[in-house]
């Protein structure tokens, strides 16, 4: 009895560590910024990753310099493909929505490169971050002179 146990146990803890291996992946949608100046760049960028396993879906966007890939696709590896198959430079998407930061105008919020509508992520920089982000007691001030607000002081 003692070598069947031996060989359970045996086969078992290899069948463990197959198991630990295969952990699947999460629906995600990976925003890549990239130089698109044709037609032809967009069609590579597009056939980049159309062919990696889980892809279900690319978009690209010329105007804003945009390709984002849908499915159950690890960023990182998504990110180094189009990197290699493109010969581009290409990063995350670092930007976000204009409306998402407080203050969009701050200097580490705001950059000339960046698409219509869209600002720096200043949550991802804690240096900057800071400046974008007001408090509570901040806004109450500023918003005390605003000439937005109905019940602002009248003094000027």
């Amino acid at each position: 009895m003692g070598v069947l146990t031996y060989f359970s146990e045996l086969y078992s803890d290899f069948t463990e560590g197959l198991n630990k291996k295969k952990e699947k992946k999460h629906f995600q949608m990976v925003e890549i910024k990239i130089r698109l100046d044709c037609e032809g760049c967009e069609k590579r960028a597009r056939h980049s990753v159309e062919g990696m396993k889980g892809v279900t879906k690319v978009e690209v966007e010329a105007k804003e310099n945009k390709l984002t890939v849908y499915g159950f696709v690890d960023p990182k590896k998504v990110l180094k493909r189009v990197r290699r198959k493109t010969g581009k430079a290409a990063v995350m998407w670092p930007y976000v929505k204009h409306d998402l930061v407080y203050h969009p105008y701050v200097a580490g919020a705001y950059d000339k490169k960046a698409p219509p509508g869209y600002v720096r992520n200043v949550n991802d920089d804690p240096s900057i971050g800071q400046l974008a982000r007001a408090s509570s007691l901040e806004e109450r001030y500023a918003t005390a002179f605003s000439d937005e607000n109905p019940n602002s002081c009248n003094v000027m």
